[in-house]
């Protein structure tokens, strides 16, 4: 039996009171404080999540517990916490990406049982990701409920402008999301929370890591915290020659985000930049080992929070910027256009504005959604007058020709909550001048049930949108061909889902069924073929289930340490029905049928302490299954963590994507340094 220490003070605060067995015992030997938390929105969801903050009982299964039912998800229009989400919301918490044998964020997300992540490089150089059988250009990805997706082609999406180290949690939403996250949200949503401090007026961190393959790595953040304020910033640097041929990278990333305290809500601000050089080695051609990409990502956005304007009126607006550049070379250093050499630069400008009302019905959230995208090209787009084309900076060459679109979106949802029972439903009103001016409706309902503390049913249907990147409508080069006459994907997703939580264990198990139409990938079309031609490939059906279990096994030492453990499958089947003649396909057909994770950390001695991860994998179209281990040693004080972290620990040589073989054995050592400063209650 575990023994409750008494001898450490430590500090809880309480957003609401909950009626589970055990908040009573959670609450001795602690200064108890009641606050109320200002939270926000589902597309805006970053909340300040004093509950991230909170200092809890030892047990960290049963602090996350308790920390993660009240933080605010973004499973729907209307502000949820994880325990009211009519929606399943799979999140990793921080606890887990500290654990995690992961140097990246898309390392973090292979560990997510319904996530599929594709790499070309190691390190997260370039990194596919994609959800329930759907491809990499089908999700959205978000930072802080800001959209930060890439329009003209989702290998560069991961390019996340904030490090390892920057991040609270990470929220997946699997399934069709348009009503909530937009129409690009086709089989999914990514949300990356960063985090943010209250409890401590300064401070921050560094880490310093080298490895393999002259591989090194410094990052640094640092808060500051006032009464009404938060700051927190961060840089981060990463280089490495690479584990294959050709495959040497350079990555800077740097980030900021501020909050304004309000009495009634709040501001809040971001700013970022990712850039990455990096040799390509075969990355989109197996003929072609050396060839080399540039691409930058930088966002800024401003958001507010502002409840009780009106009775029980709270209204969300938002403003956003990302722009996107991507400099490629067939092989490396030989430039011009007939050498394969392309310049791409993108530019996402949008505004939202959400209106919610609290009524006896429930509450109605109304929206508006507005973003325009223009993309500057040496390939892709329309050819210009030759005195419009633009100054390339840094080279002798111009921007030739340019595409654009805009989307508008209305929506609203209504969200009610009744005991146990929550439950949201919607559509969303769509018109892309990319398509026509015709709007389109995308419904969807979203509902879940707790019969008591313990157990939660999950029931869902939605609809979904995703018009064609600039990648799919107008490459046109020695190895790919895009088509303008590519008509927008289209699939509805229904859900069903079952949760048990008690305080040292967690369960979840899934099923769903995706019917898509108009489905794009590209395909060689006969025997003779040379170049992979996007298309629409006809109906493509995906169903499956998945399964996950988590907890811990506390040990009776008299450091109340535990052994924490995380097991998780998924199983996709495909069913694909075409009219057109197809030899080979590039993404589309090349799903994930199995995946099978399991990670377990255990205490060795005193501070040192192990974990041990394992992916069992087999994906269709003529790839092998393969497992890979990975394996973390850390020494862990309050002050600081050392770590040894050995990635494909048997050397195992696989692959993710065609042709590219991934590294063997890396390893990493690295320390982590915290330099905040903590009071203590007297």
């Amino acid at each position: 039996m575990r023994k409750q220490r008494f001898n450490k003070q430590q500090r809880l605060i309480f957003k609401h009171f909950t009626n589970k067995g055990y908040a009573l015992f959670s609450c001795l030997g602690k200064e108890v404080m009641i606050g109320v938390l200002s939270v926000s929105t589902l597309t805006h969801a970053n909340a300040n999540d004093i509950s991230t903050q909170t200092e809890l009982a030892d047990d960290t299964l049963n602090r996350k517990e308790l920390m993660l039912d009240e933080v605010v998800v973004t499973g729907s229009r209307t502000p949820q916490t994880q325990l009211q989400s009519a929606a399943i919301i799979r999140i990793i918490s921080r606890e887990e990406i500290d654990r995690a044998a992961a140097a990246t964020i898309n390392d973090v997300l292979k560990i997510a049982t319904g996530v599929d992540v594709r790499q070309r490089g190691g390190f997260g150089v370039q990194t596919d990701i994609s959800i329930g059988g759907g491809t990499f250009d089908q999700i959205t990805l978000l930072l802080n409920g800001i959209n930060i997706s890439n329009p003209q082609t989702g290998h560069n999406a991961a390019d996340f402008p904030v490090s390892i180290n920057d991040i609270e949690r990470i929220e997946i939403l699997e399934g069709a999301a348009s009503r909530t996250h937009g129409i690009q949200a086709f089989c999914g949503a990514v949300n990356i929370v960063t985090r943010k401090s209250a409890d401590h007026p300064a401070g921050g961190e560094v880490t310093l890591a080298t490895g393999s393959f002259a591989t090194a790595e410094a990052r640094a953040s640092a808060f500051l915290s006032t009464a009404a304020t938060r700051h927190q910033g961060s840089v981060a640097l990463a280089r490495s020659d690479g584990a294959t041929r050709h495959s040497d990278f350079e990555k800077y990333q740097a980030f900021y985000s501020g909050q304004y305290i309000l009495k009634s809500g709040n501001i809040e601000w971001q700013t970022g930049i990712s850039k990455k050089n990096y040799g390509a080695n075969t990355f989109y051609s197996a003929k072609f080992d050396n060839q080399y990409e540039r691409t930058e990502h930088g966002i800024v956005s401003l958001k507010g929070y502002f409840n009780n304007l009106l009775p029980n009126l709270s209204i969300r607006p938002s403003l956003y910027h990302n722009y996107f550049t991507d400099h490629y070379q067939l092989m490396r250093g030989i430039t011009g256009d007939a050498n394969g050499e392309n310049f791409h630069r993108l530019y996402v400008a949008g505004t939202a504005t959400d209106l919610s009302l609290k009524w006896k019905g429930g509450t109605t959230t109304i929206g508006l959604d507005i973003h325009h995208d223009h993309i500057l090209s040496t390939a892709y787009g329309n050819l210009l007058e030759e005195n419009k084309w633009k100054k390339i900076h840094g080279s002798d060459r111009h921007y030739s020709r340019e595409a654009s679109r805009t989307n508008t979106s209305f929506y609203a949802e209504h969200s009610l909550i009744a005991g146990g029972l929550s439950v949201s439903a919607g559509v969303l009103a769509n018109r892309n001048t990319g398509l026509d001016s015709q709007f389109r409706l995308y419904p969807g309902i979203d509902a879940s049930f707790r019969p008591d503390n313990h157990w939660k049913i999950f029931a869902a249907w939605n609809m979904a949108l995703r018009m064609p990147t600039y990648t799919d409508i107008y490459i046109s080069n020695a190895v790919q061909q895009g088509d303008r006459e590519l008509r927008p994907e289209r699939n509805n997703t229904t859900k069903l889902g079952i949760h048990y939580q008690q305080q040292h264990i967690f369960l979840l198990g899934t099923i769903f069924y995706s019917h898509g139409r108009d489905m794009i990938d590209w395909v060689y079309e006969n025997q003779e073929s040379t170049r992979y031609h996007a298309q629409n490939i006809g109906q493509l059906n995906n169903m499956g289930f998945s399964l996950e279990a988590s907890g811990s096994l506390l040990l009776t030492t008299r450091h109340s340490s535990s052994i924490t453990y995380k097991v998780g499958y998924a199983f996709i089947h495909q069913h694909h029905e075409t009219q057109k003649q197809i030899v080979k396909s590039l993404y589309a057909l090349e799903y994930l049928r199995h995946k099978l994770t399991a990670q377990v950390e255990h205490p060795i001695w005193s501070h040192l302490s192990a974990l041990w991860a394992i992916r069992w994998q087999q994906r269709m179209n003529g790839y092998h299954p393969y497992t890979k281990i990975d394996a973390k040693l850390s020494w862990t004080v309050p002050r600081y963590r050392l770590y040894l972290q050995a990635d494909n620990l048997t050397a195992h040589r696989y692959y993710d994507v065609g042709g590219i073989r991934q590294p063997g054995l890396w390893l990493m050592a690295g320390c982590v340094v915290n330099l905040s400063f903590h009071h203590h209650a007297q």
